[in-house]
């Protein structure tokens, strides 16, 4: 059973720019503060690690090619070391972490970059990940594109987790994925706060509360948590006004970075928030009748729902560049057969179900598969 009450964090945080071991050391720091404050979740902003590409067309392609290799160097990969240190430091605030992170590919011969989430339950156990399936505008030059396993959710005590990055937010069955799918706490990151001048391609960095007239977050994380019905934690990203170093002035031409984090209830009502121009740890108490009440009225997945009129096709799996077949084989029993990989969702249920981390799952499936195919 889930939690009735729990806390939920924003980690508004300034990262240590393009400093891969600094930025591990304060993220840590902000993970024991959360725990101190008795949070249940925190959550950090988009690519918090080691921050988002502020210089994405604001530099010339030698120097575009320069701070990519820098980005690439100080960036987070699944087998890194730095999980291990981020694990024992979750393990010992006793909190789950969604931490938005510039990943580094896991494909063998890659050097692909992507905008992540990675999922940390208690325990310190990286438990999954949320790749942005569509990078915007000029972020495509700096990210490759999600796989379709990674719009997933995941359990935990106080509910199941899923989470979306910056304008996936606004993407209606991107949010009907992961409602279908359970999700009841929802991390939604972006890259700062603005002002919204007429259209979204002529934004300017939020001075202060008054951009909740303009900015599209605002509407959209209470739209999201009522839609749904989700606990919301809107983490923002926030950089203060000193030229970072090694940075021109003009080189982060983008920077948006003025915070804007908030908490939100299931009914859309903004609990904490939006907090401009300033680090913090944003943090709200929730009870689970609050999403119980709003259900009442409107439940998504329940009387409301008509799924006989409209429904969602849901495509699962990673894609991979090459496949291997074998032609001298002829099979013709069962046991001969090559048994088909379960799916990454297939593989989480079970994991769910049995309370066993997916990494156990798969190595079972694995060997019962060679079994099967030998």
């Amino acid at each position: 059973m889930s939690a009735e009450s729990f806390t939920l964090a924003a980690a508004q945080a300034e990262p240590v720019y393009h400093d891969k071991e600094a930025t591990l050391d304060k993220t840590c720091r902000w993970i024991r503060r959360a725990g101190k404050k008795g949070a249940d979740l925190v959550v950090f902003p988009e690519t918090y690690f080691p921050g988002y590409p502020y210089w994405r067309g604001s530099v010339s392609i030698p120097r575009w090619t320069e701070l990519m290799v820098d980005l690439q160097k100080n960036s987070l990969h699944v087998a890194d070391d730095a999980i291990d240190v981020l694990g024992d430091a979750i393990a010992d605030a006793d909190v789950h972490v969604v931490l938005g992170t510039n990943e580094m590919s896991d494909r063998a011969g890659s050097e692909t970059l992507y905008n992540s989430l990675f999922y940390f339950d208690r325990s310190g156990d990286l438990v999954g990940r949320h790749r942005k399936l569509m990078p915007t505008h000029e972020e495509r030059a700096v990210w490759g594109r999600g796989d379709p396993e990674s719009l997933r959710t995941y359990g935990s005590d106080i509910g199941r987790l899923g989470g979306l990055i910056c304008y996936e937010n606004h993407m209606t069955l991107s949010k009907a994925a992961l409602t279908a799918r359970g999700e009841e706490i929802h991390a939604a990151v972006w890259p700062g706060f603005w002002e919204q001048n007429g259209h979204p391609g002529d934004k300017t960095r939020a001075a202060d509360a008054s951009a909740t007239e303009t900015c599209d977050i605002y509407p959209a994380v209470r739209e999201y948590a009522f839609e749904t019905q989700s606990f919301v934690a809107s983490c923002s990203a926030y950089m203060s006004d000193d030229v970072i170093e090694s940075f021109g002035a003009d080189e982060l031409g983008f920077n948006v970075a003025a915070g804007g984090s908030m908490l939100v209830n299931p009914a859309g009502v903004v609990k904490a928030g939006p907090a401009i121009g300033e680090e913090t740890l944003l943090t709200a108490e929730f009870e689970r009748d609050e999403r119980r009440a709003t259900k009442a009225y409107f439940d998504a997945m329940g009387h409301y729902t008509r799924w006989d009129a409209v429904h969602l096709e849901l495509h699962d799996g990673r894609y991979e560049p090459a496949r291997t077949h074998d032609h001298d084989r002829q099979s013709t029993t069962d046991t001969e057969r090559t048994v088909r990989a379960p799916s990454a969702a297939e593989l989480g249920a079970i994991a769910d179900e049995h309370d066993v981390p997916v990494e156990t799952v798969e190595a079972v499936a694995d060997a019962v598969r060679g079994q099967r195919e030998e």
